[in-house]
């Protein structure tokens, strides 16, 4: 039996520790805040209750997973999961609005022909059918197996299988998600749509590769899901199955330095200047703080290595949490987009945040119909969001103002009367996600292609012992990958380093 220290409790954390535990290992996780789940937090007024962090569940299957091979009690006894139909309700500048049914190809092909005209849908199937191919080629390599040292195969070999474009006696083939866009769907409002899709991941479609394109793929394969209560509830069970696992966690403790002892982890050091003692080292931790932990570097020549500043120029969050007088109307759709009137404009915006005033934003609209987020049936919860950039002077009340006016501008196409309808409202910014996570940016998930700037850093470290887990770390951002860079840290330090994967 090994001693494992844990730094954070955030969700790819708390997979790791439960899959160390039931493999008989003492666990011990040290988070510097007062509670569990990283960026999955609630925040509650009033008898409002609003998931501050992610508000819907893709790929639930990496969670099932967990819990199957944990303990006896399934994901579904722990938690209630509703897979919301339909997907979401995209809002296009002009006008047009297209609900997209979820996991259901026909369903969405008839939905865009009927909106954006015969063929648009069948020119979306058959995108979704290459992109199919992107995520056969890439899945096992990407995301069930650790990033082996021959990374550079998927850093070097596009799998998005691109239609050929002649243009001016040449051929070429799309290697981007932008060209993707102009040169395969055709039309300005399905670009668009692809587009936002990635672009709620905080990647920016000119510079994403091709194999970006496995992302909108995920959730129309997969469905997208809610959580009975939000997703906060989905912490509470991983928490509670860690505790159940005998997982101590140690709030409260801010983990100031890794120790190091015969040339490995040895345990952590607290800022009250204790230090608990183990065999191994978990973080789940951006790259610049983990660095900062260690002093030294943690990759070899030819690993995947974080840029310094990387954790810090990539996109934030801006998100509203309203309080609304009046009752959800029936019917209405759980997730709305509402596309940015000039995309090129928002893109640069993020890409160089300036002293100009912000474009509006892309802006998605939560609306869960779910009484237990409502004191009553006569007012409703609602969420709206936008990519930002993470460094915007939000410090400044009037930047936190402007942005405030943007998104309540665009949420009116969602929910008429908006204005005169809400009771009040919180506003949460990267700075607020920099308190609670340590950094205020948002990791993406890893991508095939792009010569490797899409790929996290591998889950073992130059300094034997030392394991990363987590957004920042492989296979990237978001709730479906963060469970599987557990799985992949338990594995390593289960079976070592001849572990490959699930089977």
């Amino acid at each position: 039996m090994a001693r494992i220290a844990v730094i954070g409790a955030g969700m790819g954390a708390m997979a790791a520790a439960a899959r160390l535990a039931v493999a008989g290992h003492r666990v011990a996780v040290y988070e510097r805040t007062d509670t569990y789940g990283g960026a999955v937090r609630r925040f509650e007024r009033d008898g409002f209750r609003f998931d501050t962090g992610p508000g819907l569940l893709p790929l639930p299957a990496v969670w099932r997973d967990l819990f199957i091979k944990t303990g006896k009690e399934p994901l579904e006894s722990c938690v209630e999961l509703v897979q919301i139909d339909p997907s979401s309700c995209h809002v296009f500048p002009d006008g047009t609005t297209v609900p997209l049914p979820n996991a259901s190809r026909a369903g969405v092909v008839a939905a865009l022909d009927e909106a954006l005209g015969a063929g648009a849908g069948a020119r979306w199937g058959d995108f979704l059918v290459r992109a199919r191919e992107a995520w056969d080629r890439t899945r096992r390599p990407l995301l069930e197996e650790p990033l082996w040292p021959n990374w550079s195969v998927l850093a070097e070999r596009e799998p998005y299988p691109s239609v050929p474009h002649k243009r001016l006696l040449r051929t070429r083939r799309a290697g981007t998600l932008r060209e993707i866009g102009a040169w395969e769907l055709r039309d300005e409002r399905l670009a668009d749509l692809l587009e936002t899709q990635v672009l709620a991941h905080g990647l920016d479609p000119r510079t994403a590769p091709a194999s970006a394109a496995v992302l909108p793929y995920m959730e129309h394969a997969f469905g997208t899901w809610y959580v009975r209560g939000g997703l906060r509830e989905l912490a509470r069970a991983v928490y509670e199955r860690c505790v159940q696992r005998k997982v101590e966690f140690v709030f409260g403790a801010e983990v100031t330095g890794i120790v190091e002892k015969d040339g490995r982890a040895a345990g952590v050091e607290l800022a009250d200047g204790t230090v608990a003692e183990a065999d191994h080292v978990v973080a789940d931790v951006d790259p610049v703080r983990l660095s900062a932990l260690t002093g030294h570097p943690l990759d070899t020549d030819g690993d995947v290595r974080p840029d310094p500043g990387s954790a810090s120029a990539a996109p934030g969050r801006f998100t509203l949490l309203l309080a609304l007088r009046g009752g959800r109307e029936p019917r209405v759709a759980h997730r709305t987009v509402v596309h940015a009137p000039d995309r090129e404009a928002e893109l640069d915006f993020l890409a160089s945040p300036g002293g100009d005033e912000p474009p509006r934003p892309t802006v998605t609209v939560l609306r869960p119909d779910d009484p237990a987020l409502v004191p009553d049936d006569g007012h409703e919860a609602v969420v709206v969001s936008a990519v930002v950039p993470a460094e915007a002077g939000w410090e400044q009340e009037g930047t936190v103002r402007r942005y405030t006016d943007l998104l309540l501008d665009a949420a009116g196409s969602a929910i008429p009367g908006l204005r005169e309808r809400v009771l009040w409202h919180e506003a949460r910014t990267p700075a607020h996600t920099a308190a609670e996570t340590g950094c205020g940016s948002v990791p993406a998930p890893a991508l095939a292609a792009g010569e490797g700037r899409f790929l996290r850093p591998a889950n073992v470290t130059r300094l034997p012992g030392l394991h990363r887990v987590g957004g920042w770390s492989h296979p990237g951002g978001g709730l479906p990958h963060a469970g599987m860079s557990g799985a992949l840290v338990a594995g390593l330090i289960v079976e070592g380093p001849e572990f490959r994967g699930s089977q």
